[in-house]
């Protein structure tokens, strides 16, 4: 007769039982919201020009991008302090339905005006997705499985941003621009079943009153702070006033704003809460691994097509490691952090391997053959995905129970500030290095970025050669720029004080 299992080997099935159908549970039904919002953020891009072929004005269509932007980073902290007060589940229920009436708004547009619009009001459900995503893994999962939870979720949000531009270039050509819009619906509904299957928890309602002059200068702040970014990145002599006169503006409602929420006796921004040294620091440990994976994510191609002479499709393929290596990173991670309790160790050494891969790429990339580049690549992305899990699992165990909103919400607005601030300052380190170059260089480099490659195909072999040199030396300095924000978050994650849960 065999023995009986021993009572440790039982209760470790049990437990792995457990972890499993929590897994499942809860996992798609945060997964899926995040997906959405998410790949929302970057499925348009391919879908403008066709979008400014319908509605006209095509020097507006940025507006598009920029509306969603800025509306999902105001929706972080609301959606973080609704969730706390009415709870998550609930207020998981509102932003979907304001995401998907927004989408189906999106597609009936007749014109520009309409569809920025409608984009503002879908970012106000997408902003409320990410949070709330976040924060539902403090609310349903265990401190120490959280790490597992959140690597999986950061592998999807990268995931998701090189998707959304390959799924919107395949649903503009087979199905037209509005399907990119309409494809939300079907996932949405998906959503709203997966959802359902939460367990829900009670808010702390207490003595609150919403924070509305709180509100106003955020907006304000948010709003002029990212116009100005978006002007700064074309750096031209043109566009300088309007940047100060936006830079001005974003100041005195950050002013506005820290005064007010000082006062408020239920500010939209925790004050208190972002005083903590392991909040701030986090935080600001966000907005610098967003400052540098958003403009690697997003100058890479450019690189690639503009100086490897490479095609779109070849360049499609070499980017796939970065995504995948970042997730696969994140995945790893995770499970580490749920193993050991170990938190900040592994954004440290891994920012150091990062920070000195870019070095060395903005030092050796002339002399590397392409075939190295997926490597390096995948290679660097494996260490980039250390950061946002272990960022999120800190400040949900600081935050504490009560204010896990506001935490998860303090890390997707830091997060979307750095990765436009951290854009922004690569494209004016491009732009001032070729403008100090060759003025006419820097004119073809800005038409290349709006049309792509095919632009310096009209020139002479002669004239083409020494213009790939000239935007090759000044990519060496935007890489020296994305080695400065991962430096940057390395100092940040070494004096963060929580190393462990």
């Amino acid at each position: 007769m065999a023995p009986d299992p021993s009572p440790t080997a039982s209760v470790a099935v049990a437990a792995a039982g457990e972890s499993r159908n929590l897994f499942f549970r809860v996992f798609p039904s945060i997964m899926l919201p995040m997906f959405l919002a998410v790949v929302d953020q970057t499925i348009v891009a391919t879908a403008l020009p066709a979008i400014a072929a319908t509605l006209g004005q095509i020097g507006r269509a940025s507006w598009v991008v920029i509306a969603y932007l800025i509306s999902t980073t105001v929706a972080a902290p609301v959606y973080g302090q609704l969730g706390d007060v009415f709870g998550r589940k609930r207020m998981m229920f509102i932003a979907l339905a304001i995401f998907m009436s927004a989408s189906l708004l999106c597609a009936a547009s007749q014109s520009i005006e309409m569809l920025t619009g409608a984009r503002i009001l879908q970012g106000l459900g997408g902003g409320g997705l990410m949070t709330l995503s976040q924060a539902l893994i403090g609310e349903t999962i265990p401190p120490r499985e959280r790490g597992r939870y959140q690597g999986y979720l950061a592998g999807i949000m990268v995931t998701s941003s090189t998707f959304g531009p390959v799924a919107g270039g395949f649903l503009t050509h087979y199905f037209g621009w509005r399907s990119v819009f309409l494809v939300n619906l079907p996932i949405g509904v998906v959503a709203v079943f997966l959802t359902m299957r939460l367990t829900p928890h009670k808010g702390t309602r207490g003595e609150w009153r919403f924070d509305t002059p709180g509100l106003v200068w955020f907006v304000l702040f948010i709003t002029t702070t990212l116009l100005a970014l978006d002007q700064a990145q074309r750096w031209e002599p043109r566009t300088l006033l309007t940047v100060l006169g936006l830079i001005g503006l974003s100041l005195a409602s950050l002013g506005l704003l820290l005064r007010q929420e000082n006062r408020a006796p239920t500010p939209l921004l925790p004050v208190e809460l972002l005083r903590q040294a392991a909040i701030w620091r986090s935080d600001a440990l966000a907005a610098c691994h967003g400052a540098a994976l958003v403009s690697m994510i997003t100058f890479l191609p450019i690189y690639l097509q503009a100086v490897r002479g490479l095609s779109p499709q070849e360049t499609g393929l070499l980017m796939l490691p970065l995504t995948a290596g970042i997730g696969l990173g994140s995945m790893i991670t995770g499970r580490i952090v749920t193993r050991t309790g170990r938190t900040m160790i592994f954004p440290i050494w891994g920012l150091v391997v990062v920070t000195f891969n870019i070095l060395l790429f903005a030092l050796l990339a002339a002399r590397l053959p392409t075939a190295y580049l997926p490597w390096i690549f995948g290679w660097n992305a494996l260490f980039m995905g250390t950061v946002m899990g272990v960022v999120q699992v800190t400040v949900q165990a600081v935050a504490g129970p009560k204010m896990l909103g506001a935490g998860a919400a303090s890390v997707q607005f830091s997060r979307s500030v750095g990765a436009a601030l951290g854009t922004a300052i690569v494209a004016a380190v491009l732009f001032s290095v070729l403008a100090a170059t060759d003025p006419e260089t820097a004119r073809l480099f800005a038409v290349m970025v709006q049309r792509g490659p095919n632009a310096m195909a009209t020139l002479e072999p002669a004239r083409q050669a020494m213009a790939q040199a000239e935007i090759a030396e000044a990519f060496q300095a935007a890489f020296l720029a994305m080695a400065s924000f991962t430096g940057l978050g390395l100092l940040l994650a070494w004096s963060i004080p929580v190393r462990r849960i």
